[in-house]
């Protein structure tokens, strides 16, 4: 929040000199005034009015309680008293307060206000006594306009009007990645029109919780970068969650935050709108007999590490018949009391000796370099497309996407390499 504007610039006998300021006594305060100012002007007036050489560039400084943000401007003309006319219009915010964008806002007032000078004289040969005039005007309506409505429309004069808007900033969004399924939590379709990306208008329709990036930019038919760069600006505005592929192999358990969730039954009763089936199931016992609160808390407290998806549902199918299961392991996720207990393959040093005696074996037949590496990977194909993945790095929904697989198929292929250790965590 904007808690001060004001304008200042260099006098020629007395100095850097503070000529406006919103509100009233907020910086430099009259002899007269009782107010305690936000800060001490003369002694940071060399950051706000500095010399030349510190002009032209953004300036931001902080007290224990604020932050001020200034770009001093320095003309050169003969016109000018001392051949020079400094000033500076500068904000000065919480110290709490995210400032990146406000930067942007004192970049295109110093700029405005620049060509404004050179266009004009617009400051030098403004006479308005202190808070008062266009200047003044210009500072308060700034002010008011942006810590309530973010924005500000301002008619300079009749060829010039100043508008500002406030963009907010948000954290880079986390690594995205191929097997990443992305969920929306806004109607997309509700925000696009003719006029957006077409890659993007593409991909929007596959976006459902169960594809994943691949799986959207194969079904799409468009470019995986451009795909992944449509899915990263959704995921920066927040219109996107992160999940996992969801399989009935994945192993899940819950974390310490479980005990919220059983504690706050509006987030119980949203979770069973959300997960129950329509009409309570598909049997007659589960139409007689909807599922609760109770059920689902009972569910997730039975959850546990080395329990497949498959296991747990077979298990509780009299219960879990009423309830869809790839939601009800969506919703732990998104609200962080579940977590994914990914599996990695780790190879031995068996596996690299078994491929250099293989490649040793075809070059005692005399066959040049080139021949016996293509040789190679043609007899063992299995070997040169997985060996990469069995770090301990890579995880099975990584491998199956980049590979194109089942995790079936991917466990088949481990097993005929041997030697090959798969690890959960």
């Amino acid at each position: 929040m904007i808690k001060a504007v004001f304008f200042s610039a260099f006098h020629t006998t007395e100095g850097p000199k503070v000529l406006h300021q919103v509100p009233a006594d907020s910086i430099s305060p009259s002899s007269t005034s009782t107010q305690i100012p936000l800060l001490h002007f003369p002694s940071v007036s060399s950051y706000i009015v500095p010399r030349p050489e510190f002009c032209s560039r953004l300036i931001t400084f902080c007290t224990p309680a604020h932050r001020v943000l200034s770009h001093p401007v320095c003309l050169l003309s003969s016109s000018y008293p001392r051949n020079a006319y400094t000033f500076s219009i500068a904000l000065v915010l919480d110290i709490s307060t995210p400032f990146a964008s406000y930067a942007t806002v004192t970049l295109k007032l110093a700029s405005l206000l620049r060509t404004l000078e050179e266009q004009s004289r617009f400051l030098s040969r403004d006479t308005s006594p202190p808070n008062t005039g266009k200047i003044y005007a210009l500072c308060e309506i700034l002010l008011e306009d942006l810590n309530n409505y973010c924005e500000s429309m301002i008619p300079i004069d009749d060829s010039n009007t100043l508008n500002i808007k406030l963009f907010p900033t948000y954290p880079p969004p986390p690594p995205l990645y191929p097997y990443h399924v992305p969920l929306s939590t806004v109607h997309l379709d509700s925000l696009t029109d003719a006029n957006w990306d077409l890659t993007m208008l593409k991909v929007l329709p596959y976006i459902d919780g169960i594809n994943s990036v691949k799986q959207i930019s194969l079904l799409a038919d468009a470019d995986y970068k451009l795909v992944r760069k449509a899915i990263e600006h959704l995921l920066y505005y927040g219109c996107l969650l992160l999940l996992d592929i969801f399989s009935f192999s994945a192993i899940y358990a819950p974390t310490a935050e479980l005990a919220s969730f059983i504690q706050d039954t509006e987030m119980q009763e949203e979770c069973v709108s959300y997960v129950a089936l329509p009409s309570g199931g598909n049997s007659e016992t589960s139409r007689q007999d909807p599922v609760t609160a109770f059920h689902l808390v009972e569910l997730y407290l039975s959850l546990k590490q080395g329990q497949p998806v498959k296991s747990f549902y077979i298990e509780h199918s009299e219960t879990m018949d009423k309830i869809d299961v790839r939601r009800f392991i969506t919703f732990g996720v998104i609200k962080g009391f579940l977590y994914r207990v990914h599996k990695y393959a780790i190879a031995t040093s068996r596996i690299s000796q078994r491929k250099r005696d293989h490649k040793l074996k075809i070059r005692r037949k005399d066959l040049p370099p080139m021949a016996a590496e293509a040789r190679d990977h043609e007899t063992d194909p299995d070997l040169a497309e997985i060996e990469k993945f069995l770090d301990g790095t890579h995880c099975f929904d990584e491998i199956c996407t980049e590979l194109m697989i089942s995790e079936q198929e991917l466990v088949g292929r481990l097993k005929a390499l041997g030697d090959v250790q798969t690890i959960c965590r």
